[in-house]
């Protein structure tokens, strides 16, 4: 498949995949999810990609996915498309290597949803973000009932869910639906340094504390932590071993 959505230039071991369909300010379609998809095969496939970075063209992150495509479905339509941007949204959080979005603008309805599938956000002074469904008499379809109260908590989040109220970067940074705040202008450039920050480090590592974070967050405290242990231990030959001993020794390890 072509793509002509998703815009992908790899740099420095990063994947910065630009979603560009700025007359629909990136609202999300079929053909988004099914280039996401392949998109997401790519990388993970790509051993010389570290980290995804995810961003948007014009003045939107992803505005939310496409009503003009939507308004006409069924019910059994409906479901199934929330289904499958599910699916797509899952399969970014279970990807082995970590992924940013870098908000640029409007992060709205499932554009929120993409930017909260993402391990982290870094987002402009002029981001907005937001979950209007109710405003369509809708609600969420890609998770972002279930997302959003654990990245924020239950009341923030029923908050944004119950009013379809934007906030700006600067509330989205207090209830922690993001970690970092930049100039609009500098956006690309200080999530590229900390991309490149992350490539930097031993790629099982960072793999593998992807993994148990996200896994064990949905477990008993007592089977992460075992679950921790393993991994822990997994890493003292070959990467570990190779890192511990280029600390001692002053040098960079070879990874």
């Amino acid at each position: 498949m072509d793509y002509k959505i998703l815009n992908i230039e790899v740099s420095d071991g990063i994947a910065i995949t630009r979603i560009s369909r700025p007359e629909a300010l990136n609202a999300l379609n079929a053909r988004f999810f099914d280039e996401m998809d392949q998109a997401i095969g790519e990388i993970s496939d790509n051993q010389d990609i570290k980290v995804m970075l995810i961003t948007g063209e014009g003045k939107a992150f992803v505005a939310g996915a496409d009503i003009a495509e939507m308004a006409d479905m069924t019910q059994e339509q409906g479901r199934l498309f929330g289904q499958r941007g599910q699916r797509t949204f899952r399969s970014l959080e279970k990807m082995g290597k970590p992924i940013i979005a870098a908000v640029n603008g409007f992060a709205l309805g499932g554009g929120l949803e993409l930017a909260m599938a993402c391990d982290f956000r870094i987002a402009s002074e002029k981001a907005k973000f937001g979950q209007p469904e109710v405003s369509l008499g809708m609600i969420p379809g890609y998770a972002g009932t279930q997302r959003l109260p654990r990245l924020v908590g239950l009341g923030d989040a029923l908050f944004l869910l119950m009013s379809g109220e934007m906030i700006g970067a600067q509330d989205a940074l207090r209830i922690g639906l993001i970690q970092k705040v930049t100039e609009p202008e500098t956006l690309l450039e200080e999530s590229l340094k900390i991309a490149r920050i992350i490539a930097s480090k031993g790629p099982k590592a960072v793999r593998k504390v992807k993994y148990v974070t996200r896994q064990g967050i949905t477990m008993d405290f007592d089977d992460a932590s075992e679950m921790e242990s393993d991994y822990f231990g997994s890493q003292f030959k070959g990467e570990g071993e190779e890192g511990m001993k280029a600390f001692l020794e002053k040098r960079k390890p070879e990874w």
